[in-house]
């Protein structure tokens, strides 16, 4: 039996990230980029109005004011996609919409709110001054043509795609998304659309592994069920090579019908099979044909927790991710657990931030490995060291936070 940390150095061992790929922008969104995004033009690419209204001359508005309103012709209409043909002079101003170029002569823009109209919208009235370039954005304020916008490892946001739309990028190259084969065994499990006869279970580990997978940035594929039988589990674990990663949940403990062990054994190679943790101590991993394999627990919760200590972080350094630990941090136990001393748990809690900034954590539910509902009400996975059995309300423990991305504080 392996500790934690020398379980994790294992399967990270050796895990690069995948090749690059073009990818549509939108695409793009949660990936990694593998080289850095240039801007091929100015943004904004020319000098425009910031609001609906009119451009005008500052000396001749400097002094308006309700009482005093200024009175000035109006030389032109200018929408957005149009230009300007004729230059704003004294005494004069130019009917302009958001995002419209600002005409010769211009050097500031009054809203519409502050204004009013005669003549039928050939004479302004402006109400109210302005200061000299206010309501202008001004040529290349947001990117210069040539720089770099977007740095490769940055994880692609909206606020990204946003940005490759604006300077051209079209199709960014970012890391490729790892294809995870995800397989269940055992003789019991049934369809989840299937009504589970006596002895019976639906399939649920598959789905929450394929969710994890893709909540981890990875692409996920759910093989048929390998049942409690060698040749069986043979025949579908020995098609690790056609992914990047595979994914196994049962079969890895000590049992008549636990084949996962033997098979790995037989068709690749084991690195390790017991960690020193609570949930999820059976598991194993290795490699079948080149491919890195992970023998996760049957039981539901212990397969996400190993799932989300030690498979998530391969996911994310096959995608191009350099951050690989969720956010941790400590919380005082609202009330008290019990635990065996010869092994870390990993409970299921929620932790509270309180009026001072620090956080209070209660258990989500009941900790049986096969109960998920307490998984589900979880935002946290509450650390209890190993060499200790009783932790009292009061005390402070590690929280690791499943529900933030890597990264995020």
């Amino acid at each position: 039996m392996i500790t934690v940390e020398e379980a994790r150095a294992t399967v990270l061992a050796g895990i690069s990230a995948l090749e690059p790929e073009r990818v549509g922008a939108l695409e793009a969104i949660g990936r990694v980029l593998a080289a850095d995004v240039v801007s091929d033009i100015d943004v904004a690419p020319f000098d425009n109005s910031a609001m609906d209204g009119y451009a005008v001359r500052y000396a001749d508005v400097a002094a308006a004011t309700d009482a005093t309103p200024v009175r000035l012709r109006v030389v032109e209409h200018v929408p957005a996609g149009a230009f300007p043909n004729v230059p704003v002079g004294p005494g004069e101003a130019t009917r302009i919409m958001t995002g419209a170029p600002i005409p010769d002569g211009a050097d500031a823009v009054v809203m519409v709110e502050r204004t009013a109209e005669e003549e039928q919208g050939a004479v302004a009235v402006i109400l109210a001054s302005v200061r000299e370039g206010e309501n202008i954005r001004r040529k290349a304020e947001d990117v210069r043509n040539g720089e770099v916008v977007l740095a490769a490892g940055e994880v692609v946001g909206p606020a990204a795609i946003g940005l490759l739309a604006a300077v051209g990028a079209a199709r960014p190259l970012v890391y490729r998304r790892p294809r995870v084969a995800v397989v269940a065994t055992g003789d019991e499990l049934v369809a989840i659309d299937a009504y589970p006869g006596p002895g019976k279970i639906r399939n649920s580990n598959s789905y929450s592994l394929a969710a994890q997978v893709l909540d981890a940035g990875g692409e996920p594929h759910i093989l048929e069920v390998a049942r409690d039988n060698f040749e069986d589990t043979v025949a579908i674990l020995s098609r690790a090579s056609e992914y990047d990663l595979m994914v196994s949940t049962g079969g890895v403990s000590m049992g008549d019908y636990d084949v996962v062990k033997d098979v790995l054994e037989r068709i690749g190679t084991m690195d390790f099979w017991k960690v020193a943790m609570r949930p999820g101590a059976p598991q194993t991993h290795g490699t079948i044909g080149g491919t890195p394999f992970f023998g996760l627990p049957g039981n539901p919760t212990s397969t996400m927790v190993g799932f989300e200590l030690f498979v998530r972080p391969v996911v994310l350094k096959m995608a191009g991710h350099t951050r690989l630990d969720r956010p941790r941090h400590a919380a005082v136990l609202a009330h008290d657990i019990k635990k065996k001393p010869d092994r870390r748990y990993f409970l299921r809690a929620r932790a509270t931030q309180q009026p001072d900034g620090t956080y209070v954590a209660a258990l989500s539910g009941a900790q049986s490995s096969a109960m998920l509902t307490s998984m589900h009400h979880a935002n946290c996975l509450l650390v209890l060291p190993e060499g200790e059995s009783f932790f009292p309300a009061g005390a402070t423990a590690e929280c690791i936070r499943i529900d933030r991305k890597e990264g995020s504080e």
